[in-house]
């Protein structure tokens, strides 16, 4: 039998072909659809089988052609939609010294070095060395970089080793909000396995040698909108998104956003809703929302004019995960609430109404849009070993799915 193509792959699995399947989990709830479930879970396999989901690789061209076939499967008009990026093609990422090298990641808004890399001493930051060793935890992770910002743009520092101490061991990236504008030192991310390693070459003084060899590739990436057109025209869609790339397999990151936003395309292309529903899972998440900017550069008036967004943010339903409640007005929180609570799905937070949201919601609070958000919490935030099915609590996200869909459908209602 010839081998299969990566095409073909692509179209069994969008429509559900077992021998793609990984082995499935048991003990759904009474209360849900097994098929249901069991599409669910497929999404969440499918996901981790495409591998790692970096904006304009391989994965990503690949995700959006499954997720293309997803959306006309389940009723409803696809649209691809290019736009240009310059990728960064990494050439060699390490940090060299007292005779170990250990493999990095560059800020990909950061500097970069040639082949040979800068050389000095390493020691903690405010020191004096060249070199400076930071640590990034969980919080500055997720603040992509700001948290030593100043540090970044010193003329003093030629480099900065930043040792990611995620929730799990391990490297764990942090994204490029400036991914357009990239400034200061080279900023190469090593594992927290490497941290003892590092304290004590800081300690001796020890001369260390950092590279972070990189080029720039002009190319495109995609954002897969659909649309399910309603029965009154004239009434102001609502929109729901999701971003879809990120940093490895992001199985739990991206998957619970990726089964919600299905399911509710296929609820809603099923319900005939009076006001037009369209759906936008877009790349370029981890480089700074460069996706969905590009989508509102090309429709700036639907910030404002969409009845409502709906945004499908990072870890719905990770395993012992927490998951928060952003909105801009009183009257969506409530809305979302209900859903959740007749869905049996838990919200262990609610952001202050004003706040400046994380995740792409971000871009329609600026924008001055009315937006519901969800956004979870996760130990294997931005790690390697954000896979299926460790990482993901299978129950809890059909609550999530059902509250969706729910809240998804009342919105679309005039």
């Amino acid at each position: 039998m010839p081998p299969i193509t990566r095409s073909a792959f692509l179209r069994l699995a969008a429509t559900g072909f077992p021998g793609l399947l990984l082995a499935r989990r048991a003990g759904a709830l009474p209360s849900v659809d097994p098929t249901q479930r069991e599409r669910v879970a497929d999404v969440f396999r499918m996901f981790h089988l495409l591998g790692s989901h970096r904006t304009a690789t391989g994965p990503d061209h690949d995700t959006a052609e499954w997720l293309l076939a997803e959306v006309s499967k389940r009723g409803a008009e696809e649209h691809p939609r290019q736009f240009p990026l310059d990728r960064v093609d990494l050439k060699a990422a390490y940090v060299e010294g007292g005779g170990t090298r250990r493999e990095a990641l560059p800020f990909f808004d950061g500097g970069f070095t040639g082949s040979e890399g800068v050389r000095g001493r390493l020691g903690l930051a405010g020191s004096g060395a060249p070199i400076a060793l930071v640590p990034l935890d969980q919080a500055a992770i997720s603040s992509e970089g700001r948290s030593f910002a100043a540090l970044r743009r010193d003329p003093a520092v030629t480099a900065i080793v930043a040792v990611t101490n995620g929730g799990m061991p391990g490297l764990c990236p942090s994204n490029a909000a400036d991914f357009t504008a990239p400034y200061g030192a080279p900023v190469l991310q090593v594992s927290s396995t490497a941290r003892e390693w590092l304290d004590g070459l800081a300690r001796d003084g020890s001369d260390v040698r950092v590279v972070a060899e990189a080029t720039r590739s002009r190319t495109v990436a995609t954002n897969v909108l659909a649309a399910v057109k309603g029965t009154r025209p004239d009434l102001a869609p609502v929109v729901v998104m999701t971003p879809r790339s990120g940093w490895y397999q992001c199985v739990s990151e991206r998957g619970g956003g990726l089964a919600c936003w299905l399911e509710t395309l296929q609820a809603v292309a099923a319900a005939r809703p009076e006001r037009t529903v369209r759906f936008i899972a877009s790349s370029g998440h981890e480089l700074g929302h460069l996706g969905l900017d590009a989508f509102l550069r090309e429709e700036p008036a639907l910030v404002r004019s969409a009845h409502a967004w709906v945004h499908l943010g990072a870890n719905i339903g990770a395993a012992e995960g927490r998951l928060r409640l952003q909105s801009s007005s009183d009257d969506l929180e409530s809305l979302a609430l209900t859903a959740m609570q007749k869905a049996g799905a838990r919200v262990d937070a609610r952001v202050p109404r004003g706040t400046v949201p994380a995740g792409e919601a971000r871009n329609i609070h600026v924008g001055g849009g009315r937006y519901v958000s969800l956004l979870g919490s996760s130990a294997y935030f931005h790690n390697p070993f954000d896979l299926w099915p460790q990482a993901v609590d299978l129950d809890a996200v059909m609550g999530y799915v059902a509250a969706t869909v729910d809240l998804t459908q009342a919105l679309a209602r005039a």
